[in-house]
């Protein structure tokens, strides 16, 4: 099965922030890997944000941040 990126979830995925906490108002591309496995481990919030941090989580565990950080710089948020 092959998987097939939603390009648009990835361009909005770029610029979501973290909307509460320790970490709030950073990229979800900057929080630390162990905050991720942490949430992985306590249960994903439910929604957009608990998604993407799924995403994130598995984007950064195989080193894919650089493509995040690519987005970034080549489509700015206006």
């Amino acid at each position: 099965m092959e998987i097939q990126p939603n390009p648009q979830q990835l361009l909005e995925l770029a610029h979501y922030k973290m909307p509460f906490g320790k970490y709030k108002d950073r990229y979800l591309v900057d929080l630390p890997l162990p905050y991720l496995v942490w949430f992985q481990q306590k249960g994903f919030p439910k929604g957009k944000l608990g998604e993407y941090l799924q995403i994130t989580l598995t984007i950064k565990d195989n080193g894919l941040e650089p493509i995040i950080r690519k987005l970034q710089k080549e489509f700015p948020k206006e």
